[in-house]
């Protein structure tokens, strides 16, 4: 059965979707003054590359192979990109079970999709042998959606509905609408919209972005803008709508169009997608004026002001940019930072992981108002409690490093957990770090777990508090950390996600992760008798930066799945030349 275009359909189905009626749906390592025979991997202690002849513009073969063969970066932490994901391989390793990959495969339904269009009769077979005659016709067009069928069997899906039910309703016509907008059948579109213009009052959210998608890719794209105005009217549109019409923007050289959707965006908190991002450093080859040079720019230190990280992709466009810039010699290359903190492409030593005094003191306020004292401290503690507890930090000497006791005793599955913390805490004290140990009450009762010697022991090496059984440790931890100033460390395998949510605004948040990653000990390696193993604090700050003549930006690498509490260990290195 051949199907027309649905816009050359028999009269019939011409007249019923134009009718009147409407129909809505719905430290890498501690301090070397401090910890000086601190143990770590060799492999941490990669060799920096030379500096290549300032006189020489392009980067000789002999340091690009160096730079390819060296896996200089830093040391996999649990704030590494795919971290998180490693330790899940390694927990069910241990369990003798392979982790499940992430199906690529669409599943079908049990009811058969068509593979070509059916007439009026076998439509009707189906519907009759379907459980759920009722929502047949929808189901079916979800179905071929998911399946991405031929267009045409859609078609005669719609002929169908309108020779038995005499109307095709508005929620089968959206899925038809979606169906044309995946397969960008854009003459459909166009088509579909003036049908369902004319015979629905007002069309629903989920409408406009589809005609906002569709239309942005034909010769009527400003026609979207109009859909986003109706979409303002009901709900904030989202990053997608206006990254569509951005890049329709931007393809037709509408660039202040493009820009006010952006900044747009920006004030309405909304993250662009990385096809919008991509869409200004592509199509910005073809604008070379400083104007559109200085929006590309602010784009940058959106990026960084964001901690926003470039996939592959965007940065592949940042890299091919900055290369096509006339008059400007930029050259990039994808690498991996030293353990120094130091670019092995342009020897330039990135920004520090350590806050400055200003964004250390506004966010020490911020912990002790949004963490310390919040309203869900009291939850799992006492104001008595906290009271003695501050008062017995304020009363002693600013400490080296505070422990989680329970948390660094529970690093091995085997083991007697009061004897795990004695080696760490000894091994620690032995290199002259003042330390406290922050532990609960049951852990001094005396029990197989906590031996009364090893507990003694502890508490001639370190200052304890032991609180409430029912306490959370994790607030003093902090607190006692952050009194005792910028130089203290904190030792724990916890990585504080809920107490970072506690605090009032984002860019606190930022500072908190950094901080953080610049303060967490993390005991990664731990043998009875052995040499035990923290991971190393980063010495930089892994976020978009710039000099006078580079910019560092991280990115994602395709295939590593990193959370949001972890970040990327390759970088693209631009470096201008004179």
């Amino acid at each position: 059965m051949l199907v027309q275009p649905l816009g050359s359909l028999a009269p019939h189905l011409q007249r019923v979707l134009r009718s009147p009626r409407a129909h809505q749906a719905v430290w890498r390592h501690f301090p070397s003054c401090a910890v000086p025979h601190l143990h770590t991997s060799k492999n941490l202690m990669s060799s920096e590359l030379k500096q290549s002849d300032a006189n020489q513009r392009k980067t000789s073969k002999a340091q690009l192979e160096r730079i390819r063969r060296a896996d200089t970066g830093s040391p996999f932490s649990v704030f590494t990109a795919g971290a998180a994901r490693k330790r899940a391989e390694s927990v069910k390793s241990q369990m003798g079970v392979e982790l499940a990959e992430t199906s690529t495969v669409t599943k079908v339904g049990k009811s058969l999709v068509p593979l070509k269009p059916l007439n009026v009769d076998d439509w009707k077979k189906l519907k009759t042998e379907s459980p759920n005659k009722t929502r047949f016709e929808v189901s079916m067009m979800e179905k071929l959606l998911s399946a991405r069928a031929d267009i045409d069997v859609a078609k005669s899906l719609l002929v169908f509905v309108t020779m038995e039910n005499g109307t095709v309703e508005y929620e089968l016509l959206l899925k038809y609408l979606a169906l044309c907008v995946q397969q960008q059948h854009l003459t459909e579109i166009l088509d579909l919209y003036g049908m369902m213009k004319t015979r629905f009052k007002i069309l629903d959210i989920g409408a406009y972005s589809l005609f906002i998608s569709g239309f942005s890719k034909t010769d009527r794209w400003r026609e979207a803008v109009m859909f986003l105005d109706s979409i303002k009217k009901m709900v904030t549109p989202s990053p997608r709508n206006y990254g569509d019409i951005v890049i329709s923007a931007l393809k037709h050289k509408e660039v202040e169009t493009a820009w006010m959707l952006f900044k747009e965006m920006e004030n309405k908190n909304l993250k662009p997608t990385e096809n919008t991002l991509e869409a200004f450093f592509d199509y910005g080859k073809s604008f070379c004026d400083d104007q559109y040079e200085n929006k590309v720019m602010y784009i940058l230190f959106y990026l960084r002001d964001n901690q926003i990280y470039p996939g592959k992709g965007l940065m592949q466009s940042i890299h091919s940019w900055f290369e096509s810039i006339p008059g400007k010699q930029w050259e990039g290359h994808e690498t991996t930072i030293l353990h120094s903190g130091k670019c092995p492409v342009c020897n330039t030593l990135l920004e520090s992981i350590q806050l400055s005094v200003e964004e250390y003191h506004l966010l020490r306020e911020c912990v002790m108002n949004d963490i310390i004292q919040g309203t869900d401290t009291f939850k799992k503690t006492t104001p008595q409690e906290l009271q003695h507890f501050q008062t017995f930090v304020k009363n002693r000497p600013p400490y080296d490093i505070v422990i989680d006791g329970l948390n660094v005793a529970n690093i091995a599955p085997k083991g007697n957990q009061s004897k795990i913390l004695l080696d760490v805490v000894s091994y620690l004290a032995n290199r002259n770090m003042r330390l406290l140990v922050l532990g609960r009450k049951h852990m001094l009762r005396g029990t197989r777990s906590w031996n009364k010697g090893h507990m003694a022991d502890i508490q001639k090496y370190a200052d304890c508090f032991f609180t409430e059984n029912i306490s959370e440790d994790d607030p003093f931890l902090l607190y006692a950390t952050m009194h005792s100033g910028n130089h203290c460390k904190f030792l724990s395998r916890d990585l504080m996600r809920d107490h970072k949510a506690c605090l009032s605004d984002q860019n606190t948040r930022r500072l908190f992760f950094k901080w953080q990653r610049g303060h967490q000990l993390v005991l990664s390696r731990y043998n009875p008798g052995n040499r035990m193993k923290f991971e190393i604090i980063s010495k930089y700050d892994t976020i978009v930066q710039t000099t006078q003549d580079t910019w560092h930006i991280p990115y994602d690498e395709e295939g590593v799945e990193r959370c949001s509490y972890e970040v990327p260990r390759k970088w693209l290195c631009l470096r201008k030349y004179n």
